[in-house]
């Protein structure tokens, strides 16, 4: 029985366990990637752990995400990541050289590669033939110790693309009609694998817009094969000596299998609320909209910006819409100006802003209340824009464009009847402009250990958690319902986002999106339970989703099920996420009552249903864990930094 490319590059990466479904396994990591929201949080990580330099082939720490220099803390976590980076011996890409994903891409990504990333969107790799998993910030800085990446080993998802895509039509549908007809939690323990003729048309950016959203998916990952679009990639960037062929063998099998024929799909948009609310565009065409913006790590490539120019060429935007530009790197900017773009952007009334992550993460560009913004990003949680009563929708390059010119809703098919425009046929480079200069590569390791860490005093300190006791016996402070995503349970955005290095101060807007009292009803009620619904905790891999909880007392979370990255992040920081058996025991809890668990360590071992006593109501309801040994442990400790303090003999300072 042949391999898939999944498969094949588990079995090369596998430290530990068997590729089974469902069963736990270790895989050796070869490249890290750290963000600026996450990655200050990683390197206190890093620092208590007591690395003195990571071992990993290649880590690099991106600076993309907050790049609004309101007032000093902005410039005070820079300057940290810097000097951790030098310690540490991690590339340090500069503020505005470009948003993490692509620019992995272009300078360090290799087929046949290991990749874990704080960042959820790290599975955007996979467009190059890499295994490349979004993960908790703790999970990348033992990644860097050399430690495997454990995870439950998924099914590997076969999706067999044929055809070509029609005009007008571009990657972004074919993501979005996967979140059509499979929504946001279809893919939960699966790796997506793209395979087939269908992928003879698709270039690695194009593959890139795929393999991000797979995080909206819930995947843990997409991968595709490296074939001659990856060589062609590469050579563009210089790198074609990193190429290596990977595809499937010819009889490969998968554990679940799906066709898509791509030149049956038409232009998509998802409507306001969640990425997996698809329709066609045709259906909601003819709504007002008031601003479009074209960038982020979802279509971040040369193409799916030049196709917004030359579409705009020539004519002005609607004079009610705002269209706002976010160039995803240096390298595409410099691209985009040579090949006239930036110009013709320009021309049509757009707003060009640096390189960066920006309004994708509510840093920036929010949305005027009740008005449609139409973008090119991956998520449009309520309130991730900035605007807390927003309508975001999210679509492709050229669904934007039509938007931009017509300032309604437009099928871009209709573009041709409606102003004469025909199908853009686009002249691109066949190099791109490569800029390193705003990479900096870490010193060696005796210029490295003499290097201090610059710590402000808005630089906080990784908090203490104490062990699990022997009985837990807790309120519940907060009830949620199903899909609540981590920016719901600790925004990021231009407020909340400043303080990501602080937990302190970060914890006050702990799920205020949802309960604005959470945070001092925590603090009041001290440790204390929350149960939530189906999916719980998808989206961004931000640990400050537990971290904050956590400080404010947060011990367990019972929940109908979990998203992969956040229910990781709970064992990492010692918080017990149980599932209900019966889904119908969610309705018999409420705000308020008391839990009760006896003997908790004990149960989680012996891997029996837990029994829960709802001391308020008198009732008893049953609850089960997916934990793995390994992980009890973990629990049981605390979380990763106890338990690593008790392996190797040091107090614990809770």
């Amino acid at each position: 029985m042949g391999l898939s490319v999944a498969r094949k590059l588990i079995a090369s990466h596998l430290a530990g366990g068997e590729a089974r479904p469902g069963q736990e396994i270790g895989l050796r990591v070869d490249q890290t990637l750290t963000q600026d929201a996450t990655g200050t949080m990683v390197m206190l990580e890093v620092e208590a752990l007591g690395l003195d330099r990571v071992v990993t082939e290649v880590s690099v720490q991106y600076v993309d995400h907050n790049l609004l220099q309101t007032d000093e803390r902005n410039m005070a976590d820079h300057l940290f990541l810097r000097s951790a980076c030098r310690r540490f011996g991690l590339w340090y890409s500069r503020p505005g050289n470009g948003v993490s994903h692509p620019t992995h891409m272009q300078r360090f990504g290799v087929p046949g590669k290991t990749l874990v990333g704080s960042d959820s969107h790290t599975c955007a790799a996979g467009s190059l033939g890499m295994l490349a998993i979004g993960v908790g910030g703790l999970d990348v800085a033992l990644a860097m110790a050399g430690q495997p990446l454990y995870l439950r080993m998924p099914q590997v998802w076969g999706v067999r693309l044929t055809g070509a895509l029609p005009a007008w039509v571009s990657a972004k549908d074919v993501i979005l009609e996967m979140l059509r007809r499979f929504g946001v939690d279809g893919g939960v323990h699966r790796i997506v694998e793209y395979h087939g003729p269908g992928l003879a048309g698709l270039s690695a950016m194009d593959r890139h817009v795929i393999a991000n959203m797979g995080a909206e998916l819930g995947a843990t990952t997409s991968v595709f094969p490296a074939d001659g679009q990856v060589r062609a990639f590469l050579a563009a960037q210089g790198r074609e000596a990193d190429f290596a062929e990977i595809r499937p063998d010819p009889d490969a099998t998968y554990d679940v299998s799906d066709d898509i024929d791509l030149s049956r799909l038409q232009p998509l948009i998802a409507t306001p609320g969640s990425p997996g609310n698809v329709v066609p565009v045709a259906e909601v065409a003819g709504q007002e909209v008031h601003q479009v913006v074209v960038g982020s790590s979802a279509n971040p490539g040369l193409r799916d910006f030049a196709i917004v120019a030359a579409i705009l060429r020539g004519r002005q935007a609607h004079p009610q819409v705002s269209v706002d530009i976010n160039p995803t790197s240096r390298q595409i900017l410099a691209d985009l100006t040579t090949v006239g773009a930036t110009l013709d952007l320009i021309q049509a009334g757009t707003r060009i802003h640096q390189a960066g992550c920006l309004g994708c993460i509510g840093m920036g560009q929010a949305p005027a209340v009740g008005r449609n913004s139409l973008r090119t990003f991956p998520r449009n949680f309520p309130g991730r824009s900035g605007t807390e009563e927003d309508s975001v929708w999210l679509c492709s390059p050229e669904t934007a464009a039509a938007a931009a010119l017509t300032g309604r809703i437009t099928d871009p098919r209709e573009l041709p009847r409606l102003l004469g425009i025909d199908y853009p046929s686009l002249g691109l480079p066949a190099t791109a402009s490569v800029n390193t200069a705003m990479l900096e590569a870490p010193p060696p390791p005796d210029r490295a250990r003499r290097v201090e860490l610059v710590k402000a005093p808005s630089i906080g300190a990784l908090p203490e958690f104490d062990a699990l006791p022997d009985t837990l016996t807790v309120p519940v402070a907060l009830k949620v319902g199903d899909d609540v995503s981590t920016d719901e349970i600790m925004p990021a955005g231009a407020q909340a986002l400043p303080y990501r290095s602080n937990i302190a101060k970060l914890a006050d807007f702990a799920f205020t999106r949802l309960d604005a009292g959470y945070p001092d009803r925590a603090r009041h009620t001290g440790v204390h339970a929350i149960i939530g619904g189906r999916n719980y905790g998808q989206g961004s891999s931000r640990e400050h989703a537990v971290i904050a909880p956590r400080h404010l007392g947060l011990r367990a979370v019972i929940a109908k099920s979990y998203a992969r990255i956040h229910w990781q992040n709970l064992a990492n920081f010692g918080v017990v996420a149980l599932e209900f058996i019966d889904d119908a025991d969610y309705d018999r809890v409420e705000p308020g009552d008391q839990l009760r668990v006896e003997h908790l360590p004990d149960v989680l071992r012996h891997g029996e249903p837990i029994l829960v006593r709802n001391l308020t109501r008198n009732i008893v309801f049953t609850t089960r864990h997916h934990l793995s040994p390994r992980q009890i442990d973990v629990v049981i400790a605390g979380g990763q930094i106890p338990r690593a303090r008790q392996q190797h003999g040091q107090p614990s300072t809770a």
